[in-house]
């Protein structure tokens, strides 16, 4: 850059930091967090760049965001500042993929879709089933790990954060630390792998993952069945209680209707994914394809999305609650996730009151914090403000005395977290 300092950065020594591995350029109007301006945008190229980094912006007391591919970067609360934005995409490397063991190893910056060609050509694939607009959007590994977002094959190989094996993440102090597979250092008493996942950056930023993988099964089957919302929801019951063994079970209620689909997905081998799928259409009435439904594994347009969680005997209540907040609020509520009661919702509504009464009515769904919880996770400014985006939040206090353990001085992405951590 031009000049060693930069609306009061001190730019020098951040490029002194990099030491020729990336680069320090000044934000442009695209490098923003979710309205929130940046001062620099820094891409580091090794770990250790990104620990001189950190190290010299908390000298300088900068708070960092990490930007992987961008493409989730309007979830959770907009950041406190921004003043060093951390491009992770010269982090991009397959560090390892040990075949026989089900194992990869991956830097933060690599595209996801870059890492399913790599590990696809061996037969397996990392199951993320991450909506496909974002990962033709060049959503990242660490990206993924920071959103903690997981699709529709949870149901059958659990949550992302299950299947991380281990991560290498630097911390506010550009302290390398890892834990899990890999170890290289250890925070004492944390399963950092665990605990990055679902942050959004504000714990450390993840420049490394390890991941156990799978084969990729030879045959699908898919049964869907449309009816009434209590009905879709007693079919996506039973087939999630049934023996025939789905890979996933998806519910789809389209904004303003009184219907809703389920679609359970069977994975394995040809003669018996055909037997399964036969089962489960018999037992709830639906019809076997080769095709998954249209909105499969998309987030539900609206310029409000918000996180639903309930019970499985509770997703019957949070669809017909969605429909009652239409009828009362004026808004409209499309609801879409898995049967077990992980869903997203997308909202829009004439205004932030009417969207606030529609995230009570959802959470009147849910009367206590075990049934379910409802999280706003984007939503424009105006419509933000008039909200109690996060609800409430179990053990709040615990996770703000891990954000003082790691980050004392409220430097990686502040306030881009529950409670303001």
């Amino acid at each position: 850059m031009g000049s060693s300092t930069l609306h009061g950065l001190d730019v020098a020594a951040l490029e002194r930091a990099v030491d020729g591995a990336g680069e320090v350029r000044e934000a442009g109007h695209e490098d923003a967090v979710d309205g929130v301006p940046a001062r620099v945008v820094a891409r580091p190229t090794t770990v250790g760049g990104v620990s001189a980094l950190l190290r010299e912006a908390a000298v300088q007391g900068l708070a960092t965001v990490p930007r992987g591919g961008g493409t989730a970067l309007c979830w959770s609360a907009p950041p406190a500042r921004v003043d060093v934005l951390l491009d992770t995409t010269g982090l991009d490397r397959l560090v390892e993929h040990e075949a026989g063991d089900l194992v990869v190893v991956a830097q933060a910056g690599l595209p996801v879709a870059e890492l399913a060609d790599r590990v696809g050509v061996a037969g397996q694939e990392l199951v993320l089933d991450l909506p496909p607009d974002r990962v033709a959007g060049g959503s990242t590994i660490g990206g993924a790990l920071s959103v903690g977002y997981t699709g529709p094959r949870r149901l059958q190989r659990l949550a992302l954060r299950d299947r991380v094996l281990g991560a290498t993440v630097v911390l506010a102090d550009g302290t390398v630390t890892a834990s899990g597979g890999k170890v290289v250092k250890n925070v004492a008493g944390y399963d950092v792998a665990k605990l990055v996942t679902g942050a959004y950056g504000t714990l450390g930023v993840v420049v490394q993952a390890a991941f156990r993988l799978h084969p990729v099964r030879p045959a699908r089957a898919f049964v869907v069945r449309s009816g009434p919302l209590s009905d879709v929801a007693a079919a996506a019951r039973a087939v999630v209680a049934s023996q025939v063994a789905p890979a996933a079970v998806e519910l789809d209620r389209r904004a303003g209707e009184d219907v809703a689909t389920v679609a359970a997905l069977f994975e394995g081998g040809h003669g018996a994914v055909a037997t399964r799928a036969a089962a489960a259409a018999a037992l709830v009435g639906g019809e076997v394809g080769g095709v998954a439904p249209d909105w499969w594994g998309q987030v539900p347009a609206g310029p409000v999305t918000a996180k639903a969680t309930a019970t499985l005997a509770g997703v019957g209540g949070l669809l017909a609650a969605a429909r009652a907040a239409e009828r009362e609020s004026g808004v409209t509520v499309a609801v879409r996730g898995s049967a077990l009661g992980a869903l997203l919702v997308g909202m829009d509504g004439p205004d932030a009151a009417a969207i606030a009464a529609a995230v009570a009515r959802l959470r009147a769904a849910s009367p206590t914090v075990g049934d379910g919880s409802v999280t706003v996770l984007a939503a424009p400014p105006g419509v933000r403000d008039g909200l109690d985006v996060w609800g409430p939040v179990p053990g709040l206090e615990l996770m703000r005395s891990v954000k003082a353990r790691l980050d004392p001085g409220r430097l990686l992405a502040p306030g881009r977290f529950v409670g303001g951590i």
